[in-house]
């Protein structure tokens, strides 16, 4: 008998937890946008292999550059799409706030690739991008699927052996071939936990 009310009372418990991290869950953010960001990312590695890029550092950076506005716009039009039209968003301002998490993390990469730009330390942008943005990922773990924290892992780890292995920015490969693995499961991650 006591048994049986331990059971229904844990049975209560694992549901209330469910429906805690369930309604914490930030769904603003687009799986298929992420994945066409990853594409975009894969097609700048092959644009610039394929074009033959001379080895100047400001075509290969006004590459990287298009990709991140595409990026951008992909991923802030949908999330402006789910602010807009999804009900569940009510349009408050305060469901906004999970997107900005990753802020700082950005706002760093940004200072940290302009001084390197500056300092014509062109080889280490890929592991600082890499890395920055993993951490951007990790930033997000208590509002996105926990998948996502292991996404941004991934990114983390891949920018610390870009940083010691891959310094050479004009091989678009490391790139291209890391941003769409990460942002093509990031994006599946999404599609299915959240349902966008």
């Amino acid at each position: 008998m006591i048994a049986n009310h331990i059971h229904d009372a844990l049975a209560q418990v694992r549901k209330m937890q469910e429906l805690v991290l369930a309604k914490r869950n930030f769904r603003g953010y687009s799986g298929t946008a992420r994945i066409l960001g990853g594409g975009t990312a894969l097609l700048g590695a092959f644009s610039i292999h394929f074009l033959h890029l001379p080895k100047l550092p400001l075509q290969h950076l006004a590459v990287w550059g298009l990709v991140l506005c595409v990026s951008l716009l992909l991923n802030y039009v949908a999330l402006l799409k789910w602010f807009l039209l999804d009900p569940e968003a009510e349009r408050d301002p305060l469901k906004l706030l999970p997107a900005f998490d990753a802020v700082p993390a950005l706002v760093v990469g940004a200072v940290l690739s302009i001084s390197l730009i500056l300092h014509q330390h062109y080889d280490l942008l890929f592991g600082v991008w890499m890395s920055l943005y993993g951490l951007a990922h990790v930033s997000y773990r208590m509002s996105l699927p926990g998948e996502n924290y292991i996404v941004g892992l991934f990114y983390i780890i891949s920018g610390a052996v870009c940083l010691f292995l891959f310094n050479d920015f004009f091989n678009p490969w490391p790139m291209g071939i890391v941003f769409f693995i990460g942002e093509t499961a990031g994006g599946m991650i999404f599609n299915e936990k959240i349902n966008r």
